[in-house]
């Protein structure tokens, strides 16, 4: 689509965009966004994967009239690609979410937003202007958080839940750990700022306020617990909603949440799977009736040593057979 905006002649591929980002960012944001889990081999693995295949162009086919757009979620895809949910988008521009929202709605492009980004779900929605929106979801052991977030995407519009499951423990992210990662003033994660009091809603990666000026007792009131087994039972994780604490949850399982969700989603949204990385998760996708999948190891941030999730992708496809999206 030809467009008369102007255009930085200097920033044309994405290897220049990153060079300009490492610029722009940072260090602590500049590591976040890089970063893969230990030593960061899944995350290689990924990027190397596409270096393995190589295009095969057909040459004398009439292309003067093509239709790349795709079918999904009522409506059509410009092209058979959506934009993934990344979290804290504002950390890479005071516009964060709202600007991927207004840039997939000019592309005609699905948006995936993450549960923890840093512009409410509504905020998106509503510079989405009608273009396709679907929620990741972490699915909280307090289901009454995540309860309060399916109905407020139903009621803006979303979609599609999806599901990450490649999150039962939180991978090591050693930058991040080294850089004591904080969200910065003024950002909050703000799909959650209502369940949680004024400290609290500058919640950041550890579950403490961001501001160091608290005094203790504001810390010890606006702090979170990870949730554990106590050698009886269970700890859900407590306090404010925060990643690290909440975002983990060993206990998810096909057998009891797949119905859950697609009961709560009802028949206004579908229930798609996020992190499905083998043939024979794939398989049990489709016995538990969800509508669709996402291929992905979580950009390598969750498993060291994993496979490329390209790697993994035509194994699935073989396995699924084209019953499911």
């Amino acid at each position: 689509m030809a467009s008369n905006e102007p255009h930085d002649l200097q920033c044309l591929t994405i290897g220049e965009l990153e060079q300009h980002a490492a610029v722009q960012m940072d260090k602590q944001t500049r590591d976040y966004y890089n970063e893969g889990a230990d030593s960061g081999s899944t995350l290689l693995e990924n990027s190397q994967a596409y270096e393995k295949y190589r295009i095969r162009p057909r040459v004398l086919r009439d292309i003067s009239q093509i239709d790349t757009s795709v079918p999904i979620f009522g409506t059509r895809n410009s092209i058979p690609m959506g934009i993934a949910p990344t979290a804290m988008q504002c950390l890479a521009h005071p516009d964060g979410e709202i600007a991927t929202a207004k840039a997939c709605k000019k592309a005609g492009m699905v948006m995936g937003l993450s549960s923890f980004a840093t512009n409410t779900l509504e905020d998106v929605a509503t510079a989405s202007d009608g273009n396709s929106n679907v929620l990741q979801l972490y699915l909280f052991e307090e289901r009454a958080h995540s309860t309060k977030l399916i109905q407020r995407a139903k009621k803006a519009g979303y979609k599609a839940v999806f599901l990450t499951v490649d999150t039962p423990m939180l991978g090591r992210r050693n930058m991040e750990i080294r850089n004591q990662f904080k969200l910065p003033k003024p950002y909050k994660i703000a799909n959650f700022t209502e369940d949680n009091d004024s400290a609290a809603a500058k919640t950041v990666m550890e579950g403490q306020p961001s501001s160091n000026n608290s005094d203790d007792s504001s810390k010890k009131n606006s702090s979170s617990t990870p949730g554990y087994h106590d050698g009886e039972k269970r700890r859900a994780p407590s306090g404010p909603i925060s990643f690290h604490s909440h975002a983990p949850n060993p206990t998810l399982c096909w057998e009891k949440d797949i119905a859950w969700l697609k009961q709560q989603c009802g028949t206004e949204m579908e229930v798609w799977v996020k992190g499905i990385a083998t043939a024979e998760d794939a398989l049990l996708a489709i016995h538990h009736h969800v509508d669709g999948i996402v291929v992905s190891n979580h950009g390598g941030r969750q498993v060291d040593g994993a496979l490329a999730a390209l790697d993994a992708l035509p194994g699935i496809a073989n396995a699924v057979g084209g019953r499911l999206t």
